[in-house]
């Protein structure tokens, strides 16, 4: 492709009619208006992407246009401000950047006599309603949600914060898709060094397509995440939580045909902040943050701890010697855990892909008929099925799929362990577990541990406490 326009219109036209594919594609569009009698003008659009009303009014507009007020611009941005009846215009110098912007929703522009393309910005993409996220919902508060269209998102998020330190920077990613992938963050609150790092991330990304959305943005992010499960970024579906997330200093990653906005940085204290703490008192939400982070222990080291305290029977304590198994079968306790651990998983598969009517019956008869039947056929005892419930329930705790699964996996290496070493074993898998977080680090590069390493009180206390607002400018 040649790195500008000719001032040959004719050669202009068929360059692009060549690269757009016209013959090949029915729903890009190629329009020619005549102006003056002479002078000639060439619209591409995509269908679709387009308003017919805005059309009908910029076509009519151009043709009125007399031939000597059409001789009158010498350059592309005269012409765009004289004639073109629109907010939001630009120049295209190169015309690849000219096919970009069409092929992302634009109306393209072509006019005889300038060597240079005319943008209108008047895209519309099909959208569905800003109704509250399925997986991120509260008590009381707004119930508006993203969706897939990058410019409504951003909208959401400056209803909100109504202040020139909010900034939004637009970068491209992919080859192919060429992705709009927005930066957004409170100039003078955000770490300069964290900012830095984040765009010469998304600079140096060289991938044909963001297939899909977010997840392929995450993986081109973090390329060395191997035998690490803690996830790297949070994600929020909710307006309010991600203005409430970048007033407090952090980086929210908006992604086009994505409604997840990407939090970054996470560390695992992030991940004890629910948006529901922000919508009760300050002393319902320090409980509620407490109960989480009892949780996620009990998560981790419940079962583990279980099969190791009833595989060494001495080390039971007398006040705890309800746990002790009365009968057990012939099938060992690890591989009745595993096989939980594996059914557990197979039911939640089934029920997203069951119909959305049929998807709650069938989890609850699902776990009730095979829990219920295979006590009573002898294959696990009851202790097996009461402990894999609740470690199972309390994986909805917390809104991150993600960290439930690194839980998961964790807690299944630390029973490996177990069940092979004992309590040399045990002790093990805690050092790995420790050791994985405490060496995990953030998209930006920082400690998954902080605030906790390096030490900042404040930072700590205000994630592991719901602070009332007027505690701070936040």
């Amino acid at each position: 492709m040649t790195n500008s326009f000719s001032d040959n219109f004719t050669q202009n036209i068929n360059m692009l009619d060549s690269k757009l594919r016209l013959k090949e594609s029915f729903d890009i569009v190629g329009r020619d208006i005549l102006v003056g009698g002479k002078k000639r003008i060439r619209l591409y659009f995509i269908d679709g992407f387009c308003k017919d009303e805005l059309m009908e009014r910029v076509m009519a507009y151009l043709m009125q246009i007399k031939e000597k007020e059409f001789l009158s611009k010498k350059t592309a941005r005269e012409f765009a401000d004289a004639f073109i009846p629109y907010v939001e215009t630009d120049v295209a110098g190169k015309p690849e950047d000219f096919i970009k912007y069409v092929l992302s929703g634009g109306i393209g522009l072509i006019a005889d006599g300038f060597c240079e393309g005319i943008i209108v910005d008047a895209r519309t993409y099909p959208v569905r309603s800003m109704s509250e996220p399925e997986n991120d919902r509260v008590l009381r508060g707004p119930h508006d949600g993203f969706v897939e269209t990058l410019v409504f998102n951003s909208a959401l998020i400056r209803r909100r914060i109504r202040d020139t330190s909010l900034t939004m920077e637009l970068f491209t990613v992919g080859e192919s898709s060429k992705t709009d992938v927005v930066v957004c963050y409170m100039k003078g609150n955000v770490s300069d060094k964290a900012l830095n790092t984040l765009r010469r991330k998304l600079n140096d990304i060289k991938v044909n397509s963001l297939t899909l959305g977010q997840q392929s943005l995450v993986e081109c992010l973090v390329t060395k995440q191997r035998f690490n499960p803690f996830p790297k970024v949070r994600y929020t579906e909710r307006p309010d939580a991600a203005a409430a997330c970048v007033l407090e200093g952090s980086i929210i990653l908006l992604t086009d045909n994505s409604p997840a906005a990407m939090i970054i940085p996470s560390g695992i204290f992030d991940f004890l902040q629910d948006t529901n703490d922000f919508y009760m008192s300050p002393l319902i939400g320090s409980y509620l943050r407490i109960i989480r982070m009892f949780v996620f222990a009990l998560t981790l080291l419940l079962i583990p701890l279980w099969y190791l305290l009833i595989r060494n029977p001495e080390y039971i304590p007398q006040w705890l010697d309800f746990i002790r198994i009365e009968e057990p079968n012939s099938v060992p306790i690890i591989a009745q855990l595993f096989i939980v651990e594996i059914v557990i998983d197979t039911i939640r598969l089934a029920s997203i892909n069951t119909p959305q009517a049929l998807s709650g019956s069938f989890g609850i008869i699902g776990a009730l008929v095979l829990g219920e039947f295979a006590v009573s056929a002898g294959w696990f005892v009851p202790e097996v099925v009461l402990y894999m419930a609740f470690v199972a329930m309390t994986n909805f705790t917390q809104p991150s799929f993600e960290l439930g699964y690194a839980f998961k996996l964790l807690r299944m290496m630390l029973l490996g362990l177990t069940a092979l070493f004992n309590a040399w074993g045990f002790l093990a898998g805690v050092v790995i577990i420790a050791l994985e977080i405490a060496f995990n680090k953030t998209v930006t590069g920082q400690s998954f541990l902080y605030p906790l390493i390096p030490l900042n009180i404040k930072a700590l206390k205000s994630l592991i406490f719901r602070m009332p607002i007027n505690s701070s400018k936040n």
